[in-house]
């Protein structure tokens, strides 16, 4: 691990389990609609000036969760800011030991230097980056025990929080991703609430070379990626069923491609193999920077697309529980046009 700058930092603090803010967007609580799970504390991560995961990224969508989107959406959105954090028994589930050793070292390696360090060329971790990887994926995990929980009518989550996480692999943290948040919580379905079959979709640009690394030697995983290829990682270049049981399907998409050939990926190729595999859970890696705004990749998606792609999942489920997980998206006012469209399909598809 080594120092990129003196950024000082204050120390990680791990807040005490099972305290939860509620933000409602009216006295009565949401008796049904999507819970939104949030925390500041994933705001403070930060890789240093000019990076493209900023914490401006989350902390402008926390703004216009509470201050617009929670008004206009009244009972149908609750707002969560719990403070869980996941243990190393949860992230073992789909994380060797020795990553998470590796990163707890990382991540007191900051603290005590009070500086930002750098894993490789873009993953760096700061004094707080240990704290909000840790509630990331904490509040996917509480996502999952409330939509499976039968004390509540919630079936449907959002959990709005950084770092991504489809990128990390089993033992390789990279591409900005530590913990890999969205497995995790797809893994405690299982392993908790006995959930035999879950499925993990992915539109961002970027493929999800973690999500499909602990996907593809499972059969009881599905996997199924809409990505621009070529484009980092590198991985996802070849269409069609693999995997362990043909349980992975891949959807590249070359640069230049748009709204119809993205609509055709999941019309004609991811969705139809979703429904094949009849999952009883649906998890989403949810990027949007395929978006014709966003300045890493050279995909040329509109806001209608995200509200598309969502509501197309939610009719795909046939009314299993869905568990979505902020990814990328690096330009923020596109980002907020697109989250909220996907917030939208979750509460009306």
């Amino acid at each position: 691990v080594n120092a990129l700058t003196g950024a000082a930092g204050r120390p990680l603090l791990r807040s005490a389990r099972g305290c939860t803010r509620h933000f409602r967007s009216s006295v009565a609580p949401a008796a049904a609609g999507l819970s939104l799970y949030t925390h500041p504390i994933c705001v403070a991560h930060t890789a240093g000036g000019g990076h493209p995961e900023s914490p401006e990224r989350l902390s402008s969508l926390i703004r216009l969760a509470k201050d617009v989107w929670a008004p206009a959406f009244g009972d149908s959105l609750r707002i969560l800011e719990p403070e869980v954090d996941a243990t190393d028994e949860q992230l073992l589930r789909v994380h060797t030991e020795h990553h998470v050793k590796m990163l707890k070292a990382a991540f007191a390696a900051a603290q005590e230097r009070q500086a930002i360090l750098s894993l490789d060329s873009d993953t760096r971790v700061c004094p707080e980056t240990g704290a909000a990887c840790f509630r990331a994926s904490g509040l996917a995990i509480a996502a999952v025990d409330e939509v499976f929980s039968s004390d509540s009518s919630a079936t449907r989550a959002f959990v709005m929080a950084r770092p991504p996480g489809h990128h990390a692999e089993p033992e390789q943290a990279m591409g900005f991703c530590f913990f890999n948040h969205i497995m995790v919580a797809a893994a405690h379905a299982q392993e908790v609430h006995g959930k035999q079959r879950v499925a993990v979709l992915d539109f961002d640009v970027h493929h999800g070379n973690g999500d499909q690394a602990m996907c593809s030697p499972d059969a009881t995983r599905f996997y199924g990626s809409s990505h621009q290829y070529p484009c980092y990682p590198g991985t996802g270049r070849n269409p069609g069923p693999t995997g362990v049981a043909n349980q992975v399907v891949n959807a590249p998409l070359k640069p230049g491609a748009g709204s119809a050939e993205f609509r055709a990926a999941w019309s004609d190729v991811i969705l139809p193999a979703l429904s094949e595999f009849a999952p009883d859970a649906v998890f989403i890696s949810a990027g949007f920077d395929a978006h014709t705004d966003d300045p890493l990749a050279s995909l040329y998606l509109n806001d209608d697309d995200y509200e598309w792609v969502t509501a197309q999942i939610v009719e795909a489920a046939r009314g299993v529980p869905i568990v979505s997980y902020l990814e990328g998206g690096y330009n923020i006012e596109a980002l907020g046009r697109c989250v909220h469209a996907h917030v939208k399909a979750l509460i009306e598809a």
